[in-house]
């Protein structure tokens, strides 16, 4: 495949579907290029040369398992656009496999940046690090605030029961990659299902939200696009926070593969992130030590199952030998959080 054919991207029979189902949208020969830095879904930009979109498709090789999570990014985007939420505009939905050998759907190009590292974030400086991450918490309170029903996503999960859902989901993610012994891992499985809080009322919940998920541009730096709505469900609101504060916070793994801007000069602290919540949603946020252990539990396990297919030869790439390293250090700061409260 060229740079302009990337696999998984048949440009042809989508120009063909996009003069079909929008007629007039495109004006010219499209090319494409497969964005970086996706996890899961495969994320491609798509441009005329007048007009741009982005393409959103699982893995090659991957279809039945992950096609419902179009469908449902393609919803919840749909769903929020017309509100207050920052995500890019939907195109369409394609669940026709015979188009790109996968459903997909398309969303309009958003500019701006993902930083994902504080070394990314340091051009920027000190007062305007501070206002973007500040401004993370302020888009993450529009999103919780948004009526799930009144936006036609009241059946959009299952919120009853749904933190003993998701850590019976993350303990059975972890038995599958077990392979050696992990100190601390089952004792803080224990504890954090021994101390389960209650839940608010639920609301949208993105399910991965941090800094390089959300799309940041314009001369004051304001979030444009919130992006990869894959985890997306209605559930406990502090479970994003809780992810957001973990991001937040220091590894202390100089030239870790996975990183956090928690160093960048200017980056609020996490408790000033957990006030600022608290402060602008109402909520009540004394339980947060517990969704942040639960969240370093959680990458805790994501990471046991890359380095447990790196060990198999499942997984090739720069830093997945390292990966590994990370774990022990996940689950201590996941113990350390709860003994501290």
């Amino acid at each position: 495949m060229s740079p302009d054919h990337p696999p998984g991207l048949d440009l042809d029979r989508l120009r063909g579907l996009l003069d079909r189902e929008r007629p007039g949208l495109v004006a010219g020969p499209l090319s494409g290029r497969l964005i970086e830095g996706g996890r899961s879904n495969l994320t491609y930009a798509v441009s005329d040369g007048t007009g741009s979109w982005v393409v959103r498709r699982p893995p090659l090789g991957h279809v039945l398992a992950t096609a419902h999570d179009m469908k449902r990014e393609h919803r919840v985007i749909s769903a929020l656009h017309p509100t207050d939420v920052p995500v890019p505009r939907p195109v369409l939905l394609c669940e026709d496999e015979e188009v790109l050998g996968a459903p997909f759907y398309v969303m309009e190009f958003v500019e701006g940046t993902p930083y994902r590292t504080a070394e990314q974030l340091a051009p920027l400086g000190p007062e305007r690090t501070r206002a973007a991450v500040l401004n993370l918490v302020d888009t993450l309170v529009g999103l919780h605030a948004v009526d799930p029903a009144e936006v036609g996503l009241g059946d959009f999960g299952r919120p009853e029961g749904f933190l003993d859902r998701q850590l019976r989901r993350w303990a059975k993610q972890l038995d599958a990659s077990r392979n050696r012994d992990l100190a601390g891992i089952d004792e803080l499985h224990a504890t954090l299902g021994r101390e389960l809080p209650r839940s608010p009322s639920p609301t949208v919940v993105h399910g991965d939200y941090r800094l390089d998920n959300v799309l940041i541009g314009g001369e004051n730096d304001e979030i444009r696009a919130i992006l990869d709505w894959e985890m997306s469900t209605l559930g406990d609101p502090l479970t994003d926070l809780g992810l957001l504060v973990m991001y937040s916070s220091p590894l202390g793994m100089p030239g870790s593969p996975v990183s956090t801007t928690a160093q960048a000069p200017g980056h609020p602290a996490p408790a000033e992130l957990i006030e600022r919540y608290a402060a602008r949603s109402g909520r009540d946020v004394s339980a947060v030590a517990w969704y942040t252990a639960f969240a370093w539990f959680k990458l805790a396990v994501i990471l046991e199952g890359i380095h447990y297919r790196y060990t198999l030869g499942q997984t090739v790439g720069r830093g997945f030998d390292r990966i590994g390293d990370l774990v022990p250090v996940f689950i201590e700061h996941g113990l350390t959080t709860l003994q501290k409260g």
